[in-house]
């Protein structure tokens, strides 16, 4: 049998600083591409410089503000923070 695969671009609309679930809306949009396919891999491609992805159970809401209250932490709003300007110079 050969290899079954599938390719898409999905679009997330531009949200506002902080943690979002999109797991709903990716969801929407590959599940006609995903008839057939009973076990994969998927590739997630983040093409924006200022975005990035984790991976979370989301059995409990506490993990997204516990996340969120974190990054808040480390790199308050409105700042711009490095390692070097947070823990100093190594």
């Amino acid at each position: 049998m050969a290899a079954k695969w599938a390719q898409k671009t999905v679009v997330i609309p531009a949200q506002r600083r902080g943690c979002h679930l999109i797991t709903p809306k990716i969801l929407r949009e590959i599940e006609s591409d995903l008839a057939g396919f009973k076990c994969g891999l998927a590739h997630f491609f983040l093409q924006h410089t200022s975005a990035s992805l984790t991976i979370n159970e989301n059995y409990d809401s506490d993990v997204q503000a516990d996340t969120e209250t974190f990054l808040n932490k480390i790199v308050p709003e409105g700042r711009s923070a490095s390692l070097e300007a947070h823990y100093g110079r190594t």
